[in-house]
């Protein structure tokens, strides 16, 4: 059985500008490996108008930045996962997680057509943009 993606964009804020978060089964893999007041990479960083996506899977392997404590990931480390596709796999595996708790988060395991089309969404829908 694949674990299944969802790619949320929080809108921005007084603090912090547009951020996206990474649901996988139904669950924060953010708030669960960072703890609460955690953030996702800006969706201007990691949805680049123009350009394809960081997450895009490749057979090519790629370390991605997910997400960062409160304090900053200079400060404690940040939340990055190797990305990489084996044919109609795409595999989120050798978790780094800021703070070193008792057990990184496993390794995943997605249906590539779903993770590609899950990616697609997300690059296409810019509502997150504020022009000024």
């Amino acid at each position: 059985m694949f674990d299944r993606l969802e790619i949320r964009v929080l809108p921005p804020g007084p603090r912090f500008a547009a951020q996206l978060r990474f649901w996988v089964n139904g669950e924060d893999v953010i708030e669960g490996a960072v703890h609460e007041g955690g953030r996702g990479p800006f969706a201007a960083d990691v949805l680049p108008a123009g350009r394809p996506s960081l997450l895009r899977a490749t057979c090519e392997v790629r370390r991605l930045e997910l997400g960062e404590p409160e304090c900053t990931g200079g400060c404690c480390g940040f939340l990055s996962v190797v990305v990489q596709r084996f044919g109609d796999i795409v595999q989120w595996s050798d978790w780094e997680v800021p703070h070193a708790p008792a057990s990184p988060p496993p390794e995943l395991h997605f249906d590539a057509s779903q993770y590609d089309a899950e990616v697609a969404r997300a690059e296409a829908d810019r509502r997150w943009q504020v022009h000024t």
